[in-house]
């Protein structure tokens, strides 16, 4: 990188701090900070979803098994995605816009107490945060492995670099600069994609290289499913994205519950699913014909896409491609870190302190920047630590902890809404998050020579199971619930204050 380069990566992160400094004149109460007070334009949620799934990850751990294993990348990463994002837009889309417009919360896991109770919610919400922590600190840990092979400094201060300035936008203006920055963001990703898509294709023969490259890359490279990412994994990774792309991991379910109504939150789903299903082809494709343009230097060739946009792009350029990978990252982190800010305010602070629930507007306020200021610090002390025996490397944070843990933690909130599973209650919910989590430990850490695909899978596998099943064998319905059940599936119109669910069950 030159000076020019560096120019447009600082230039970058000053847009970046502005549209955060403009977005605190839209921030007036929580409910503004972390639901935009759902005033939110359905494509506004719509690309900020999207763009709130994507991470610098695509560029490295991705980009290794492009490099390695051509378009098993899309097909057993966005493909599944985009299915699952499709699958909830009529499924959970609207079911989470009316949580917020009926039910009057600003959290998605404010709905867990009012649909079963108090424990539930606090179990799902302290072991949801530990979680994030380190799915965000591996985020960190992508970007700072990019930063490093471009500009030389050590993964330590790529960490800190993108975590303050991550922190002072998304902690000054809430989820409005979340969403504002990620729809910029979402402009420079479409320039620097094409940008580099058509660096790539000038290499390898023009447009034609499209469909004559094939038979230079190595063998297996044409292949939908290889290596350890077989069919089997496809319909594992399926199976829980749909869960965690449609609310399981929270961010997600703050764009549909900003949106205006139940059919924009639709909307908005079904322009997020289109994106992941089209724009992923564009961003791969240079990353699957690396291997005749560059040699990785690491064994797992997660520096590939770096090397190859340093090899390709003129300065300036790699400016922007550079600021690609930043917005990624920050696009994800930072949504992260205002939903973790939520549950930390809105379910975990009142549960441990009386005191909490008569605080002020402003009061609130200052509690969840302080809430988000927080959770970056903790994920960036973890991202130094992903390389450690304890989390290994990047791709093996992201696909088996995060996609393992993922199930416990997103059945009780998504199965909760369909009517389907009224009959099931807080013991149900309850088992479900603890059985998924022994399943994790089990698979991971009790049995050896466990496939990939039974790692992740087996978890929110034994949580769905166990949901499903204890409901029907214990049912916990009471009046109240069935309420807050026929509300967020929109039977009623009449928004009332949140139902304190009852002990007894009926008869």
């Amino acid at each position: 990188m030159n000076g020019f380069d560096w120019a447009v990566l600082v230039g970058y992160f000053g847009v970046m701090v502005a549209i955060g400094v403009w977005s605190h004149r839209q921030v007036g109460d929580v409910s503004d900070f972390f639901t935009a007070g759902g005033r939110m334009p359905w494509w506004l949620s719509g690309i900020s979803h999207h763009m709130s799934g994507y991470s610098a990850v695509m560029f490295t751990g991705y980009a290794g098994i492009s490099y390695q294993l051509g378009v098993t990348s899309f097909f057993t990463w966005s493909f599944p995605i985009a299915i699952g994002v499709l699958i909830g837009a009529r499924s959970f889309a609207p079911r989470l816009n009316r949580v917020r417009s009926r039910l009057r919360v600003a959290s998605p896991l404010e709905f867990l107490k009012v649909r079963y109770n108090v424990p539930t919610q606090q179990a799902l919400a302290w072991s949801g945060v530990l979680l994030k922590i380190v799915d965000v600190g591996a985020k960190w840990a992508a970007i700072a492995t990019l930063l490093s092979v471009f500009t030389g400094s050590s993964l330590d201060q790529g960490i800190l670099v993108t975590g303050v300035v991550t922190s002072v936008y998304c902690t000054v203006g809430g989820l409005w600069a979340d969403a504002l920055t990620e729809l910029g963001q979402f402009v420079i990703q479409l320039l620097a994609g094409v940008a580099m898509f058509a660096e790539t294709l000038g290499r390898i023969g023009g447009v034609s290289g499209l469909w004559n490259v094939w038979d230079r890359l190595p063998a297996g490279h044409t292949h939908p499913t290889a290596g350890p990412y077989t069919v089997t994994f496809l319909l594992a990774y399926l199976f829980i994205k749909t869960f965690e792309y449609n609310g399981g991991m929270w961010n997600q379910a703050q764009r549909y519950m900003a949106t205006t109504s139940a059919r924009a939150a639709t909307r908005s789903a079904t322009l997020s699913g289109a994106l992941w299903l089209l724009w992923p082809l564009v961003l791969f494709f240079p990353m699957w014909v690396a291997p005749l343009l560059v040699h990785a230097r690491k064994p797992d060739a997660s520096d590939a896409y770096a090397l190859l946009a340093e090899r390709l792009l003129p300065h300036g350029l790699l400016g922007l491609v550079v600021v690609g990978f930043f917005s990624h990252t920050m696009a994800m982190c930072s949504s992260d870190a205002n939903a973790i800010a939520a549950v930390c305010t809105r379910d975990i602070l009142p549960s441990l302190s009386g005191a909490v629930r008569h605080w002020s507007a402003r009061t609130g306020l200052v509690a969840a920047r302080i809430a988000t200021v927080s959770f970056l610090a903790l994920s960036m002390a973890v991202a130094t630590q992903v390389d450690s025996p304890t989390f290994k490397d990047i791709i093996t944070v992201v696909v088996k902890w995060v996609a393992g843990l993922v199930g416990p933690i997103s059945i009780p909130l998504l199965m909760g809404l369909l009517r389907c599973c009224r009959r099931s209650g807080p013991t149900a919910a309850l088992a479900s998050w603890a059985l998924g989590l022994s399943g994790f430990w089990l698979t991971n850490f009790g049995l050896t020579g466990v496939s990939l695909q039974a790692q992740i899978a087996t978890p929110v596998a034994v949580s769905l199971v166990s949901y499903v099943v204890i409901g029907l064998l214990r049912p916990e319905r009471t009046a109240e619930r069935d309420a807050v059940v026929e509300l967020v599936n929109g039977s009623a119109v009449n928004a009332p204050a949140p139902v304190r669910p009852a002990t007894r069950p009926s008869p």
